[in-house]
Order: structure tokens, then C-alpha cells, then sequence
């Protein structure tokens, strides 16, 4: 009598997966490790670092155009403060040769009438019996020079008449008379002329203003 054969114990031993194949016969298999690669060039193979030392190589030539550009900024911001300061000058010096010289033209037109008068002081009065025709003759011309001056320049008289209303704007009053003759506050006799040039009052006409009678 044979006895049934009983399989020896395992002792929990792994054993390698087994696969069948197509004819039915198995196979181990083995795990698969992919093998490390070991990068023997001690530098880091990522993307970053390219692009780190490529940054860290243009660095150089873009502070190098970045001084380049402070310092043309810095010589264009000189030019121009010496332009200005220039430009100061000149003004300041044009104002004062304007000032200086303002009344060159006014100056040159006055040398006439001037010429006038030291050839009415130089006659003789000594002279014949038309002496005093001469005189005349003489001042007549000197005012004409000197009204055709004052013409050029735009200066004007101001010369009220007897009878004008006093204008304070063009007036001063140097005193107050009765009249009956003239109305009260109108100018009854003219002490000196006055002048504008340019429409501005340069002096004022010296009148004598009327009164009412304390009578009346």
C-alpha cells in the first residue's frame, strides 16, 4: 500500500515570479532598474544653470552700456546748465545795455536844438537894428526842432485852455481863485504845460483853478 506523496515545506522562502511563455513553459523575471547615469563633469546639467551662466556673462557688458548711458546723461545735463547760465548772462547784460542806452536815439535828436541854442547865445547884441528879429527867428527855429523831436519820440503836450474842466488825470491845481468869469472848478489860467509820451502822463499841466464868490 503506497502512501500519498506530500509536498516538503517552503519555510516561507520567496520565490521569483514566474511567467508562462507561449508554449506554456515559465519564465523568471526580474525586476528592471534603469542604471544611474553619473555625470563626470562635476556641473549641473539643468536648464537653469545654462541660463545662469549666460546671465552671468552678459552681465558685464550691460553695466558697461548702462555707465556709457549715465555718463552722456551727465555731459548733455552740463552743456545744458551752461547754456542756461549763458543765455542768463546775455539777458542780464541786455537789460542794462537797454537801460543805458534807452535814450541814445532821444539823446541824438536834442544835439540839434542844442547846436541851436549855443548859436543863439554866440550873437552879438551888439548888433544892428534887426538884432531882436534875429533872436526871434532863432528861438522859433530851436522850438521847432525840438517839437519835431518830441514828435519822433511821441512825446505830446498837455495844454488845457481857459475854460476846460480841471482833470485831475492830466491836471494839477496849484491854486483855487474866485472868478466870475469862469465856472467853478474850470481852469481859469495855465502856469506851465504839461507832457505825455506814449499816452503816459510825464507831468502835469500846472493850472490855476476858479472858484464861486463867497458873495454869491
Amino acid at each position: 500500500m503506497t502512501s500519498a506523496k506530500s509536498n516538503p515545506p517552503t519555510d516561507n522562502v520567496d520565490l521569483p515570479e514566474q511567467s508562462e511563455t507561449q508554449d506554456g513553459s515559465s519564465v523568471e523575471s526580474e525586476q528592471f532598474e534603469p542604471p544611474t547615469e553619473v555625470n563626470t563633469s562635476g556641473g549641473s546639467d539643468s536648464p537653469a544653470a545654462a541660463t545662469g551662466e549666460a546671465g552671468e556673462g552678459e552681465a558685464p557688458d550691460e553695466l558697461e552700456m548702462l555707465r556709457a548711458q549715465v555718463a552722456q546723461l551727465q555731459d548733455e545735463t552740463l552743456r545744458a546748465r551752461a547754456d542756461a547760465d549763458n543765455a542768463r548772462k546775455r539777458a542780464q547784460g541786455e537789460i542794462v545795455n537797454a537801460r543805458r542806452f534807452a535814450l541814445e536815439g532821444f539823446a541824438g535828436e536834442l544835439l540839434t536844438v542844442r547846436d541851436s541854442l549855443g548859436l543863439a547865445r554866440a550873437v552879438d547884441l551888439t548888433g544892428g537894428d534887426n538884432l531882436v528879429e534875429q533872436m526871434t527867428e532863432g528861438l522859433e527855429l530851436t522850438l521847432k526842432q525840438l517839437d519835431a523831436a518830441f514828435e519822433r519820440f511821441s512825446v505830446f503836450e498837455v495844454s488845457p485852455e481857459v475854460g476846460d474842466k480841471l482833470d485831475p488825470e492830466s491836471h494839477q491845481a496849484m491854486s483855487v481863485v474866485e472868478s466870475t468869469d469862469v465856472a467853478p472848478n474850470h481852469i481859469c489860467q495855465v502856469v506851465q504845460k504839461g507832457y505825455r509820451l506814449h499816452g503816459r502822463l510825464l507831468r502835469p499841466a500846472m493850472v490855476i483853478v476858479a472858484k464861486a464868490p463867497v458873495d454869491s
